[in-house]
């Protein structure tokens, strides 16, 4: 099946929805599906407030519309809400043509976070988006329940995986910061919640690698953390391994891949007890959820490390894919039921 895949989540952007996307689709080769994306690059763009990594494509339908006439797919999956996504949207309703849809970001919370605007307005808007979909893909049962909750109809879930490959243990070598080594990655923002982390007692170092708007303010105040600021491959996947535990004080992220790769790697997760954290963290041999971040850290610092990547090994990107093409609608569905 050809599939067409509509993002406005693409590089250089490095975060969870551009990582699962371009894995899922590696893995859907093997499957016999061909996947061809349709994204901002190419188009003239404008930066997102207090994202400016983030460019939101301008005049994106008609562009859109060319490339999906001239891709003549079997299938499309809409995967943001942004321009790219609305042209999509647009292009298959007025063909009359079935569509997917997922569910990565809480931007309710996130814009919550900045602005005064009820999260009820924001989750109607994302409601009247996803309405028209065949099936709307969100990462994890937890999340499945709290979208039905607002509304939501036709969910499913689509997992994550891991690459095992990459992420793995390796022998510690010595740092330069006193230990244990607290790690967290991902996008330096409000919505990810580290002050959280940073601002407890606790010995050892605080290591967080990632970038973003809050970057510069978290440094001047906690200046005995290390910011390490972006990293990837091989380098992002050595300071994995090297850590003794691995931190994750999100409240609003909707799955965390973070937290597989840092098991993968044979390090155990630290979080609170909210949606992600929830469905990543199943085993207590693995990690510990607690309303207390320094008790989970300490608990975990106990954690077997071998346990860890034993459970990180069940998680496949193969599976993930195959959840993601059994719930696409084909074209051709349309003409048989006709």
């Amino acid at each position: 099946m050809r599939v067409a895949l509509a993002t406005d989540a693409w590089a250089p952007q490095i975060n969870g929805v551009v990582r699962s996307l371009t894995e899922t689709a590696a893995a859907l080769g093997p499957l016999g599906h061909s996947v061809e994306f349709i994204t901002p690059e190419g188009l003239p763009s404008w930066p997102l407030p207090t994202y400016p990594d983030i460019r939101l494509a301008i005049g994106a339908g008609a562009a859109v519309a060319e490339r999906l006439d001239r891709l003549a797919p079997d299938a499309l999956h809409i995967a943001t809400e942004g321009p790219i996504g609305h042209a999509a949207r647009r292009w298959a309703m007025a063909r009359r043509l079935p569509f997917t849809t997922s569910y990565h970001t809480r931007y309710p919370e996130y814009v919550r976070a900045r602005a005064p605007v009820p999260e009820a307005l924001t989750y109607a808007w994302l409601r009247h988006f996803h309405g028209p979909a065949s099936r709307t893909l969100v990462p994890t049962e937890t999340m499945r329940r709290e979208l039905a909750s607002w509304g939501f109809r036709n969910l499913s879930v689509w997992s994550r995986g891991v690459d095992s490959r990459l992420f793995r243990p390796r022998d510690l070598e010595p740092v330069a910061w006193p230990r244990p080594l607290m790690l967290s990655v991902g996008r330096v923002a409000v919505e990810k919640n580290l002050e959280a982390f940073l601002s407890l007692d606790l010995p050892g170092t605080k290591v967080v690698v990632g970038d973003g708007p809050q970057r510069v303010a978290l440094e001047q105040r906690h200046p005995e953390a290390v910011f390490l600021g972006s990293r990837t491959g091989e380098a992002l996947a050595e300071i994995y391994a090297s850590a003794d535990v691995f931190v994750f004080p999100s409240l609003t992220d909707t799955y965390g891949n973070v937290m597989q790769e840092a098991l993968a790697s044979g390090v155990p997760v630290a979080a609170f007890p909210v949606a992600g954290p929830l469905d990543v963290i199943t085993d207590p041999a693995v990690g510990v959820l607690d309303a207390d971040l320094a008790v989970a850290i300490r608990r975990a610092l106990t954690l077997d490390r071998a346990a860890c990547r034993a459970f990180a090994l069940t998680r496949s990107w193969e599976a993930a894919a195959r959840q993601f093409a059994s719930a696409l609608a084909p074209f051709a569905s349309v003409a048989r039921a006709a």
